[in-house]
């Protein structure tokens, strides 16, 4: 599009691959911009990938539930008629002012992307799971100890302790029943942190005697030989402990956030996020817009809905901004349609369903 060399150029750069990034990709290309999209990950889709791709997500319209493996497969696929180009297992290292006014993002694989606009999309930015304070249990991470799941096939016929008190706890508790050998589940408390419908099939899991519950309690340590974990052992608040039979160990404690480079680029905000206009998305440097978890502004939910919308008004006002000259005529996807999808007329839809568009003659 616009004759650029897409190897390095392109109208706009969108960082972060995740769901909101990946919808931002689709955005761009019905607003004829070209882009790229970086992400530190060698794959799309963020923490939907990275944590939890087998967990149904309710609040996606249209979908009473969808895996979040499968969101990504589909906005992908959305994206696609407009080639968006990947940069995936790199960082946006640092932003700087071209003579011409371009902006040149500089790459941690060495490529200098020239842009003319900048879609922060980078969620809470670099995850790492918060390691529990057990000794040697380096000795058994990667195998034995892990921190994210991304397959409940991968544990079947093991014997699973599930350490956490959240929804991901309960969650992939719940997953494993019929597929782990045994499930148990700790907790330094009694109560759970989950959706109270999620909490209600955990207790009927534990009366059916398909789930262990062993609260209230907190890790202690890890037996094992040789690299191969054979127990956990437990402590309450009394001070006994017991030793659960395990051969893994899914610990849960959360995840620490590290925007990383995107910090020292000067934008205004705190505490990871960003501060932008609620109308069009823009940070504190013209050019740059945040959407989604990492984008600030008085009442923001922190859904991937609000994120949808979000860069849906960025890439309108980046091309507002990139032809001022230009008439836009607001249409929907309905009548504009999709480079190899068929158009759905406007007779046939009178009601305009469909995303709006700003469509330029």
């Amino acid at each position: 599009m616009n004759g650029l060399d897409v190897s390095t150029e392109a109208d706009v750069v969108i960082v972060g691959a995740g769901p909101v990034g990946l919808f931002g990709a689709f955005q761009c290309g019905m607003q004829k911009l070209n882009c790229h999209v970086v992400d530190s990950l060698e794959s799309t889709g963020g923490q939907c990938t990275a944590l939890y791709p087998e967990k149904p997500i309710y609040d996606i319209p249209g979908f009473p539930s969808i895996d979040a493996a499968e969101l990504v497969a589909r906005l992908r696929e959305q994206a696609a008629p407009f080639q968006p180009v990947y940069r995936l297992g790199q960082t946006a290292k640092s932003v700087a002012n071209a003579p011409d006014g371009r902006l040149m993002v500089s790459l941690s694989g060495g490529d200098t992307l020239s842009c003319r606009a900048i879609i922060v999309a980078a969620g809470a930015g670099t995850l790492r799971p918060n390691r529990p304070p057990i000794a040697g249990i380096e000795e058994y991470e990667g195998r034995h100890v892990i921190y994210r799941l991304t397959d409940v096939q991968s544990l079947r016929g093991r014997r699973v302790v599930i350490a956490g008190g959240g929804d991901s706890a309960v969650d992939w508790a719940l997953a494993l029943v019929g597929v782990a050998e045994h499930v148990a589940l700790v907790h330094r408390r009694s109560r759970f942190r989950a959706a109270p419908a999620s909490v209600q099939a955990l207790e009927a899991a534990q009366a059916r005697g398909d789930i262990e519950l062993v609260t209230p309690c907190q890790l202690h340590a890890l037996h094992g030989q040789g690299g191969v974990l054979q127990a956990v052992k437990v402590i309450d608040s009394d001070g006994q402990t017991r030793a659960l039979r395990a051969d893994t160990l899914l610990a849960l404690f959360g995840v620490a956030t590290d925007i990383g480079p995107i910090s020292n680029w000067g934008l205004q905000g705190g505490q990871g996020q960003i501060d932008v206009t609620p109308h069009d998305c823009q940070t504190s440097t013209p050019g740059i817009y945040a959407v989604g978890d990492i984008a600030a502004y008085p009442g923001k939910l922190k859904l991937i809905l609000s994120g949808f919308a979000e860069v849906a008004c960025a890439t309108h006002a980046i091309r507002r901004r990139l032809f001022p000259d230009e008439v836009q005529h607001f249409e929907h996807s309905t009548t504009v349609g999709v480079p190899g999808l068929t158009l759905t007329s406007s007779v046939a839809n009178p009601d305009h369903s469909g995303l709006a568009q700003g469509v330029n003659p």
